[in-house]
């Protein structure tokens, strides 16, 4: 048995467990489900090495998604753990599960839609946003930014709501 073979498990093992590892900021997620965990490896030392790549270059974050991670594995009897932080390819919206989405809505925040393609600036009407609540697209945006700078804030015309919307990047 190759050691890729033996390690398998262990990778897998890992991954189960990060997937109830908890965004600090977005706590429906798990770090798995908001797709910036981008690949787990058992090294030639033995160690896991966890690829973590966070929404945004600045995230506030970063470091406590870090320590989560290695204690949730070492917890699990996983260790040892060490993480690699790779922003390219930047993370963007599409890295969030079909999982993640439904969390996201059924915890009241608007999922992102798929983001466009870049095309030369042209003006463009913005897509309804639906209501996580009621399913309305009668929705009207209340500010660019709510409680963390990757949502904006809007309100639900039919229901009379607000709710936050996390934005696509």
């Amino acid at each position: 048995m190759s050691a890729l073979e033996r390690a398998a498990p262990r990778v897998d093992a890992a991954w189960r467990v990060l997937a109830d590892v908890l965004d600090p900021e977005v706590p429906a997620l798990s770090v798995v489900d908001l797709g910036i965990v981008r690949g787990i490896d058992a090294l030639d030392s033995g160690a896991l090495e966890v690829v973590l790549t966070p929404t945004y270059s600045g995230c506030p974050a970063t470091e406590v998604i870090e320590a989560n991670i290695v204690a949730a594995l070492q917890g699990a009897g996983l260790g040892p753990v060490q993480v690699r932080t790779q922003r390219a390819p930047a993370w963007t919206t599409d890295w969030i599960s079909a999982e993640g989405r439904r969390k996201l809505r059924d915890y009241g925040i608007a999922p992102p839609g798929a983001v466009a393609e870049a095309v030369p600036i042209r003006l463009l009407r913005r897509a309804a946003v639906p209501c996580p609540r009621c399913g309305s697209a009668a929705t009207e945006r209340l500010s660019g930014f709510g409680a963390t700078a990757c949502k904006a804030l809007y309100r639900c015309t039919a229901c009379r709501e607000p709710f936050e919307y996390f934005k696509p990047i």
